[in-house]
């Protein structure tokens, strides 16, 4: 049955159910805070240009997080494996879960985790403000990248994504 509206603060619910019909993939992007890695899952990522290598992610504006990302010159953008659903649970409750996790760092002193299908290691290029959320733009410095399964989300849960 197809059911339509015009969206208000009413039934948010039913945006959100909408909003979650498209089917993405799952990231992790970090950052060094004060005390350390800095984390945060998000699966508003998009490539936005090849020249120059530019892409774009969505942190909630809400988020205490929200500031150590949008004022870091530097962050680390993970493409997770269909593997690490808890490794994206994990992050997605906790963005200090990775404090004592023993990770390497990229040439500008970001956490990079492991095991990951492809990392974008950035640059800020621009943020900008988008309703609750925020737009922030990063060259890309780096890629990394290697074959698996994708780890997905759809209707507000992890999915398999299945290829033909």
């Amino acid at each position: 049955m197809l059911q339509s509206f015009v969206p208000e603060p009413s039934n948010g619910r039913a945006l959100r159910d909408a909003f979650g019909l498209f089917a993405t993939g799952v990231t992790i992007v970090t950052t060094c805070g004060p005390e350390g890695c800095v984390a945060i899952t998000a699966n508003s990522f998009s490539s936005v240009s090849m020249d120059p290598p530019l892409v774009l992610w969505s942190p909630a504006r809400a988020s205490r997080r929200y500031p150590l990302f949008a004022e870091a010159e530097h962050y680390a953008i993970h493409v997770l494996a269909a593997d690490q659903q808890d490794l994206a649970w994990s992050v997605a409750k906790d963005g200090g879960s990775l404090l004592s996790t023993d990770l390497d760092t990229n040439a500008h002193g970001v956490p990079v985790l492991p095991h990951c299908l492809a990392r974008f290691d950035c640059r800020r290029n621009a943020v900008h403000e988008a309703g609750d959320h925020a737009i922030i733009v990063g060259e890309v410095l780096q890629a990394t990248m290697k074959q698996g399964d994708p780890l997905a989300f759809f209707s507000g849960r992890v999915a398999r994504l299945e290829l033909n």
